[in-house]
């Protein structure tokens, strides 16, 4: 019943933010544009907005004179970044139908514009192409079973002719797309990698959370859910000893919390506690504030990350940069390339109970054991920096 109704609220913010949007455009947009060129970026959710942010940066640091148009589909982006200053102008796309894309082409007239992976949109792409623009895709990836590379799926490799060029995550991807003759391709990576390492080499100092781990052994916990403490609360219960655990839900609901407190053998504290001096030796610390997270692993001796007992696996990425082993459900981690490559390579384990996931930490908490693994998450990443250069050098081809 939460989730329908969760879902339901970012589908009525999704429609009440498009309610007279174009005309709301037609109307302000070219006073603030003032004669400026127009590069257009469209994510669809916040992960894709992380994805495409060092792209969006660089783009920034380059072509200065640029007025940044970000656009997002969905709510759960649109609410977060809405503020965000690395833009001039952010809202949401209108629904991709032949009217709309029409008229929103017109209005914000793109000279540039780069799609953020998984968004193929006909109409918009056709308008575009129509005339003298530069259309890109980055940090694409492609599977053999998508509909692009099926007998019938000529009318969607069709949308691919639409790009100037699609820069994509693996090898694979490239070997799929020559196979059905898109030739406008080619490897550059994923700019997750750049940005989490870029998110590394800023991470704040939190001087409260290092009076909280106090140089002992710490699991950090992030963008858990119910689903998650219901594996990783027991697991940590049945440790012989006590290890101290930084707690980041996914969504911060206090009841939610208060339950996961309740069900903790040892002492617990929220974060807003913690810094007015409550409970400072607590064993876990529940976060309870957004925008944390990326800063909290470098406290950490290794990480759970959630999502894939449930819908699906959130960023493992931003731990391993740090240098944390990571482990998670599973389940819904396969659709992720990170989470495949680092369990193969040793830098991360995927548990299916309780009594592994004990036994995983109670492992890690030798330092020579999680030390290694952890390793080798930080080499994985530091591999695979790049990809932000690869897209603006091909820029640079048509902008100069």
């Amino acid at each position: 019943m939460r989730i329908a109704s969760s879902f339901s609220s970012k589908i009525r913010k999704g429609v009440e933010g498009r309610v007279n949007l174009l005309s709301e455009l037609d109307h302000s947009f070219a006073g603030l544009v003032k004669g400026r060129p127009v590069a257009w970026f469209h994510a669809a959710s916040l992960g894709e907005f992380e994805q495409g942010r060092p792209v969006m940066e660089a783009f920034r640091a380059q072509y200065p004179d640029y007025f940044i148009l970000l656009t997002f589909f969905s709510p759960s982006g649109y609410e977060v970044r809405k503020n965000y200053n690395g833009a001039d102008y952010i809202c949401y796309l209108p629904h991709d139908s032949k009217a709309n894309a029409l008229e929103f082409v017109r209005i914000v007239n793109p000279q540039i514009t780069f799609f953020i992976k998984y968004e193929f949109w006909y109409n918009y792409l056709k308008e575009l192409k129509s005339g003298d623009r530069y259309v890109y895709s980055f940090s694409a990836i492609f599977r053999p079973d998508q509909v692009f590379f099926k007998w019938y799926g000529g009318f969607y490799k069709g949308l691919l002719c639409y790009f100037d060029h699609i820069f994509v995550q693996n090898e694979e991807s490239v070997k799929l797309l020559q196979h059905i003759q898109i030739t406008n391709c080619s490897l550059a990576g994923d700019t997750r990698f750049d940005r989490v390492f870029a998110i590394a080499g800023q991470a704040r100092e939190l001087p409260q959370i290092a009076d909280f781990v106090k140089g002992e052994a710490c699991l950090v916990a992030g963008s858990v859910w119910e689903s998650d403490m219901h594996v990783l609360i027991p697991a940590v219960n049945a440790l012989k000893q006590r290890i101290k655990m930084i707690i980041a839900p996914h969504e911060i609901k206090t009841e939610e919390i208060a339950k996961w407190q309740d069900q903790l053998k040892g002492s617990s504290v929220r974060y807003s506690e913690f810094v007015k001096g409550i409970h400072v030796d607590a064993d876990y610390l529940f976060i309870d504030n957004i925008g944390m997270l990326s800063s909290l692993y470098r406290y950490g001796t290794m990480a759970y990350i959630g999502g894939s007992f449930g819908n699906g696996l959130h960023n493992i990425l931003e731990a391993a940069t740090f240098g944390l082993p990571v482990m998670f459900g599973n389940r819904g981690y396969y659709k992720f390339q990170e989470a495949k490559d680092l369990i193969a390579e040793g830098g991360a384990v995927a548990v299916a109970d309780v009594a592994q996931l004990t036994g995983l930490i109670q492992e890690w908490r030798n330092p020579k054991i999680s030390d290694a693994a952890g390793n080798i998450s930080r080499h994985y990443v530091e591999e695979r920096v790049g990809a932000t250069d690869l897209v603006m050098k091909e820029v640079a081809k048509k902008l100069g």
